[in-house]
């Protein structure tokens, strides 16, 4: 692949990293590869059946590795060869794991797509890698994608293959034979399966995933063996993650945070256990946590609002969860509060993004760090600007942009030569888009996106500031603040608030009236404050700002239903979708 298609480190750079450690010839295959070498009976993945069979489905090291040559060997019988691009849009099943190991394997690519994504954005992910194979589920949650799949292979006539993980896959294939016996194994790094050459190298790209963006459709991510590894491996020390370890994938399995932060690649590679949740909502989630005995999950901060008040009523016993990991978006330090009382595990916070950087508060972080800050960089090696609007460095402790480069921050976007001008600087730091302020301690303060300031007549207002504020008040489960157009001010100030279950009726100028009491300066009071039953959302759970500020400069002097988020419905309330933010 060349540096155009995917940018990558300067020699130098390279080298450093590999003489600290943090690279070290690591591939994604040969990680399974090893595990399943050293246990080959341990367990590694539980299914607990929303797959196509609706059975239960325990796979140990050796199965799991074993699937994975079987399904490379069957891909590459197909044509499926080193560098091809695969856009694999599945849900939380043992097919998922078995497809990407497979691919990884081969030196193919995965593009990974959300459940929620659908024609427009597969469709446009087909044809903008040129993508030969797209693999997808049949009927799910309601929709069939199946029907996706035509309307998109209509349209992208270099897409060779589908591979549908149905029983009736329709006109396509069916993933399940797909598998063929790899035969005699090639001693490769990764050992792949006959017939799939020698495996990639660990500087070459693993796959693309996808960055959530404001506009547009999602830029694609070209992460390689070496830096997502490292990554990974990184992680299980700072969370506590270790052979005995639980995970559970509570989000969309291809999504960053769970993944790799520390994620189900994070279990795997320390020859932990993982654990598939169809559906994040606390009855499903809650019910697998006790059977399984997961220790370790991450979630979305409106779904850790859910859980933590969900818990208070439920029949479950959840002693054996250690960890929460909240990212994705802020988790604002009212809600954190909420997380150790209402669950009995510890918090860490994680603040990230799917090109690179990530962030934890540590386990033995005093309590204010870990319920006020969004936690330190993963390594040492990671550089980290805080800068004006001018690129000059802020003074310390103030506010501004934050800028980072490293041994696990992309250098530029697959194809995307214009919009790296404006996202990477000349000496490569990337322009996370994020107003942050830093402690002493190197603890980063997450102050909001740069999109979230609202200029209201000169005034700045930090809309995260407010939401905090508004958290506080014993009547709100959840805030969001925006900035909607004003003809005198520029802008002025809209907050969203959804109430907690059981909550009397409340009115706006209670709100400000709450909001005052708390020596809130007067410009920061929100100019409008609207009761809504839920927030608009992303692929993975995140509460789409976009989304609100649109309706907030739709209709700026009435109070407007938000579209219903359609990923992981839960009764009562709703629940998340997309991404671009671990954290």
């Amino acid at each position: 692949m060349s540096a155009v298609d995917a940018p990558t480190w300067p020699r130098e750079f390279a080298e450093r990293y590999r003489a600290a450690g943090h690279w070290r010839g690591e591939t994604l295959g040969g990680m399974l590869r090893e595990r399943a070498a050293a246990h080959p009976d341990r367990v590694a993945l539980v299914d607990p059946g929303d797959g196509p069979d609706g059975a239960r489905r325990v796979w140990t090291y050796g199965e799991l590795d074993a699937r994975a040559d079987r399904m490379a060997a069957g891909f590459a019988a197909r044509g499926i060869a080193p560098g091809d691009k695969v856009v694999v849009q599945l849900p939380n099943t043992a097919e998922f794991f078995e497809v990407v190991f497979a691919l990884f394997r081969i030196g193919a690519l995965p593009v990974f797509a959300l459940p929620a994504h659908r024609q427009a954005e597969i469709g446009y992910f087909c044809s903008f890698t040129g993508a030969v194979a797209y693999v997808g589920p049949g009927l799910l949650a309601g929709f069939d994608h199946r029907e996706l799949a035509a309307a998109v292979r209509a349209g992208a006539p270099g897409l060779r293959h589908v591979f549908v993980a149905d029983p009736d896959p329709g006109p396509f294939t069916a993933l399940a034979d797909v598998p063929v016996d790899p035969g005699a194994v090639d001693p490769g790094a990764d050992g792949p399966a006959a017939g799939c050459g020698t495996g990639p190298s660990p500087g070459d790209v693993a796959f693309l995933q996808l960055s959530g963006g404001s506009t547009g459709v999602p830029k694609l991510i070209p992460r390689t063996h070496d830096d997502y590894v490292y990554s990974v491996r990184a992680s299980n020390p700072i969370c506590g993650v270790g052979e005995d370890s639980v995970y559970l994938v509570a989000l969309p399995a291809a999504h960053n945070f769970p993944l790799s932060s520390p994620g189900s690649l994070g279990a795997l590679y320390a020859g932990g256990r993982v654990v598939l949740c169809p559906r994040p909502a606390p009855e499903t989630a809650f019910a697998l946590i006790e059977r399984e005995g997961v220790t370790i999950t991450g979630l979305v901060p409106p779904l850790a609002l859910l859980w933590t008040e969900a818990a208070a009523s439920t029949e479950h016993d959840l002693s054996s969860l250690d960890v929460l990991l909240v990212g994705g978006a802020k988790f604002s330090a009212e809600a954190a509060r909420r997380v150790g009382p209402a669950l009995g595990c510890r918090l860490q916070q994680v603040f990230g993004m799917a090109e690179g950087l990530v962030n934890y508060t540590r386990l033995d972080d005093p309590e204010e760090w870990v319920n006020g800050t969004q936690g330190r960089p993963i390594s040492p090696d990671d550089e980290i600007r805080i800068v004006d609007d001018e690129d000059r460095e802020v003074a310390p402790g103030a506010t501004g942009h934050l800028l980072t480069r490293g041994p696990y921050t992309i250098r530029g976007y697959w194809r995307a030569p214009e919009h790296d001008a404006r996202s990477f600087t000349a000496d490569g730091f990337y322009r996370t888009g994020d107003v942050v302020r830093a402690l002493p301690s190197g603890h980063l303060v997450v102050e909001g996106r740069a999109k979230d300031q609202i200029n209201r007549g000169g005034e700045k207002i930090a809309a995260e500031e407010v939401e905090n504020h508004l958290l506080a008040h014993p009547a709100v489960h959840d805030a969001n603040v925006v900035a909607e157009p004003d003809a005198y001010l520029g802008e002025r100030t809209c907050a969203y608030v959804v109430l907690r279950e059981g909550a009397g009726p409340l009115r706006p100028a209670a709100v400000k009236s709450f909001l005052r009491g708390r020596g809130l300066a007067g410009y920061k009071i929100p100019d409008r404050v609207e009761f809504v039953t839920a927030f608009p959302t992303t692929g993975v759970g995140k509460v789409s700002k976009k989304d609100l500020r649109a309706t907030a400069a739709d209709a700026p002097a009435s109070s407007v239903p938000l579209p219903t988020p359609t990923p992981f419905p839960t009764p009562g309330r709703t629940a998340p979708s997309e991404t671009d933010r671990t954290a």
